[in-house]
């Protein structure tokens, strides 16, 4: 009997029916070790050391491939086929050896790139020893990460109050999305116009043609300048004759493109299907894993991490064949296509993501998916078999006409295509190939060359250049392939990350920085530029693929990084704030300076007259603020709107709504520090109301400032207890409050609207999920074990949401974040900066009971630990 290690339960469900009873099939669930979120876990000055420690779970994981070792004959590995996957083996033995499981018996490594029962077979049959050098340049990797972000983000906290951490890729992709915006910021727009003729062939079929030359000047795109220049052209072609000169039907054929890597299905899902690249990921790991199809259980689609274009020979033929079958002989070539990348720094070892089985039609799947999971399989199958069809002949025609209206003369063009034969497109259209169809303008009419067209309309349009746009998810995974920026399996967390730390935000699927996130680039940018520079990081991850290749030594690639910027970050630990806030208002200057309408110094306070405006840092982050500090109180919130400072409501300065009917004071609008907010009255017992998300102060008029000042607002009482339902706003959102317990609601605008019959509903299903925002200590989510310094970890559901809990330790969870989702790892860190945020050292709970105990008890410290799960290795 053998024991074989795979990294998912599905996955190893699925293997263990292939392999039948001489194999026991255990899953990992992933990595079964890491290193501790801490300083120390990576310790440049012994030769790159690292500590690595198991949390609970996966050490009960491990109990359990050392029980099953016992009786077995050997040890099979068979994680995914990469780099993570080759390390999950390395680590897997290394603990394993530790314990004394292995002893004699055998341990091979193998890897198969589907999961299907031919597939694993000739992967049983062919097993190798782990890839050391995979693992390397694993271990270089983890080892980058962590000296980049543990030695850099204690800076950021030092140096921006409210920055969270920093990291090498991460902080990268950020620049990217930030340089964009400051595009955007600098963009000034031109004004233009297109000047078009609707005309008409001597048998009356209409068709347009567009101006592209005046008097024997080519137009450009922005030559037409204003309405003028526009009109005085109308006219001239309005009294025009005008002549079909020439009519070009030119054939080209438009061929397919590869199968899907990592990156293109991370883009085309976007495109054509509105997923996230994490949802995408995560439904291509089911299909990948293995699907119930009644009669067997089965991977749908090969791995999905890879940036390979290739697809293996038999599948290749598979492919052709089922052409044959589904779209007729003539849509299959004559020779198979291969093709090459052009993505950099890829790896060419794995296949493209395509069908396991090309029989596997997806309208045959589509009862065996949900619909989702259906929509990705057929996107998948649709492009792999299009990869390999015939190209697509279409006929272009391009017709030359001749204005002529006395002297003066213009010439337009009108351009159509035809599909003659639609090849692959009967099977796959990209949606990017569908816009360069429709630029094309469609089908023409039967025109003539030499006949005389007849004008029916003149049309001039007014347009403006537009600033590059955001990037979505999409293009912005498309950039960082080009750029070398990552790898596949990269992509998704790091757009998670970025939006976890709120470092930028997604609107109707468009990336926009946030200023916190701008803060922190323009920081790096300016005073650890090398680091997030483009080239030196796709450099890095060259030199992580030479290492993959055995022909660079890991240790020297983090010997050569840590020397240039251990010095670089400890040149600036004594840099004052005032220099860093110099650099800041420069560098984000449209950010924190936007132009005023009435073109004045955007830098002079607007409040007081005659002080300078700069950034200032407080203990929640970066405002904007006077020099006349305390004389003028001005502040703004950074990236907040200058328009309203303009209306005299900015820092302190009120903008007046109404009265209170009842108390006759004065309702007022503010702009402060930490955002906009309405007054009643002045002085110390005024009471405020910070607007809700989505309010702005613009649009704020006397009624709705009464209602806000209002809340709490009683709903009624709860027809069960007798006690009342209150609504209010707090600083996490719209909430309900009965008995000391909350629920959630779903907008702000509700609280001032909500009967009680849906108070009572929203507070009965609130309660149905488990205890939560109550008294008291809230019920464990939950357990996710032990933290290295001793104490539960736990995920629990509190009075502002959930929260990570280590002792008295609560790290609140990012927005949007599943509480059930919450690996150690993560935890781990979230305790970790939550920690170094409030600048104390705190005690664990372990330590602190046992500071608590008789002194006398203090020998059992000496007790060598018998399973400690950290270990050292200096490999």
């Amino acid at each position: 009997m053998n024991v074989v290690v795979v990294e998912s339960p599905a996955k190893a469900k699925t293997i263990n029916k292939y392999l039948g009873s001489g194999y026991t099939v255990l899953a990992s669930f992933g990595h079964v070790r890491d290193l501790p979120a801490k300083d120390g876990s990576v310790r440049p000055d012994d030769d790159f050391s690292m500590s690595w420690e198991v949390d609970s779970a996966s050490a009960k994981r491990l109990s359990d491939i050392v029980k099953a070792l016992k009786d077995s004959d050997g040890l099979i590995l068979a994680t995914d086929p990469d780099r993570e996957g080759e390390a999950i083996s390395w680590h897997v033995l290394e603990v394993l050896q530790q314990k004394k499981a292995i002893g004699k018996k055998t341990v091979k490594r193998v890897v198969f790139n589907a999961i299907t029962k031919n597939a694993v077979l000739e992967a049983m049959a062919s097993p190798r020893d782990i890839d050391m050098p995979l693992v390397d340049a694993y271990l270089a990797r983890r080892a980058l990460d962590y000296l980049f972000g543990f030695t850099l983000s204690p800076v950021l906290w030092r140096k921006l109050p409210g920055a969270r951490s920093a990291g090498r890729v991460q902080s990268v992709a950020l620049r990217l999305v930030a340089d964009r915006e400051a595009e955007i910021e600098r963009f000034v727009r031109e004004e233009y116009w297109n000047i078009a003729a609707l005309l008409k062939t001597p048998r009356n079929d209409g068709f347009e043609a567009r101006l592209v030359s005046v008097d024997g000047k080519k137009l450009g795109k922005l030559d037409i300048k204003n309405a003028e220049q526009a009109g005085e052209i109308r006219g001239m072609l309005e009294g025009a004759s005008f002549k079909a000169a020439s009519v070009e039907a030119k054939p080209i054929k438009r061929s397919p493109g590869p199968p899907f890597t990592t990156s293109s299905l991370q883009q085309a899902a976007s495109g054509q299907l509105g997923y996230s690249a994490s949802r995408t990921m995560q439904i291509a790991q089911k299909l990948y894993e293995g699907m119930d199809l009644g009669t067997e259980t089965a991977g749908l689609i090969t791995y999905m991490r890879t940036d390979g274009v290739q697809m293996a020979p038999e599948a290749v033929q598979a492919a052709r064949q089922t052409i044959g079958k589904v779209f007729g002989d003539r849509y299959v070539p004559e020779k198979p296509r291969f093709y090459a990348t052009k993505a950099k720094n890829a790896q060419e070892a794995h296949e493209a993501i395509r069908p396991t089985d090309f029989n596997r039609h997806p309208k045959d799947m589509k009862k065996f998916l949900d619909a989702d999971q259906a929509r990705l399989y057929e996107l998948i199958w649709k492009r792999a078999i299009a990869s390999q069809m015939q190209s697509a002949d279409i006929e272009r025609t391009t017709v030359e006409i001749e204005a002529q209206n006395g002297p003066r003369f213009g010439q337009l063009r009108a351009t159509g295509s035809v599909i003659r034969f639609d090849g692959f497109l009967g099977a796959y259209t990209d949606h990017r190939e569908e816009e360069d169809v429709d630029e094309d303008g469609g089908r023409l009419p039967e025109i003539r060359a030499g006949e005389v067209l007849a004008r029916e309309k003149i049309n001039a349009t007014q347009h403006s250049t537009e600033p590059p746009p955001r990037y979505s998810e999409a293009t912005l995974i498309k950039k960082m392939e080009e750029l070398g920026i990552g790898r596949p399996s990269t992509y998704a967390s790091t757009l998670a990350t970025l939006r976890d730390r709120e470092y930028l935000t997604i609107d109707k699927r468009k990336l926009i920085p946030e200023a916190k996130g701008r803060l922190v680039i323009a920081f790096l940018e300016s005073f650890f530029k090398r680091y997030v520079e483009y080239d030196f990081t796709a450099a890095l991850e060259e030199k992580l693929d030479e290492i993959s290749d055995g022909k660079l030594k890991w240790k020297d690639v983090l010997r050569a990084f840590w020397t240039d910027f251990f010095g670089s970050v400890d040149g600036i630990k004594e840099l004052r704030v005032t220099n860093v806030l110099d650099a800041l208002n420069d560098q984000l200057g449209p950010l924190v300076f936007p132009p005023r309408e009435d073109g004045s110094d955007p830098r002079i306070c607007q409040l007081c007259g005659t002080g300078n405006l700069s950034l200032k840092l407080g203990k929640y982050g970066a405002f904007v603020g006077c020099s006349n500090y305390p004389e003028c109180k001005f502040t703004r919130q950074l990236g907040g709107s200058e328009a309203a400072n303009e209306n005299g409501n900015g820092g302190d300065e009120p903008k007046l709504l109404g009265k209170d009917p009842y108390t006759d004071e004065d309702i007022t609008a503010r702009n402060g520090r930490f955002g906009p907010y309405v007054q009643r009255g002045d002085g110390k017992e005024a009471k405020r109301a910070s607007l809700p998300k989505g309010w702005m102060l613009d649009s704020l008029d006397h009624e709705k400032a009464l209602a806000l000042l209002s809340l709490p607002r009683d709903v009624g009482q709860h027809p069960e207890t007798g006690k009342m339902i209150s609504a209010g706003i707090g600083r996490y959102g719209p909430y309900l409050t009965h008995d000391g317990s909350y629920a959630n609601l779903e907008s702000a605008d509700e609280v001032f609207t909500i009967g009680l019959n849906r108070a009572v509903t929203v507070i009965a299903e609130k309660q149905a999920k488990g205890p939560g925002r109550g008294r008291g200590t809230p019920a464990a989510l939950k357990d996710l074990g032990e933290h290295p310094d001793g104490g539960v970890i736990t995920v629990r559901d509190g009075k502002y949401g959930p929260y990570v809990n280590w002792g008295k330790v609560n790290a609140t969870l990012p927005k949007g974040k599943d509480p059930a989702g919450v690996t150690v790892e993560e935890a781990l860190a979230m305790i970790a900066e939550k920690a170094g945020s409030k600048g104390t050292k705190k005690a664990s709970p372990k330590k602190a009971a046992a500071a608590k105990k008789p002194a006398a008890k203090k020998t059992a410290a000496k007790k060598p630990a018998a399973k400690k799960t950290a270990t050292k290795i200096a490999s």
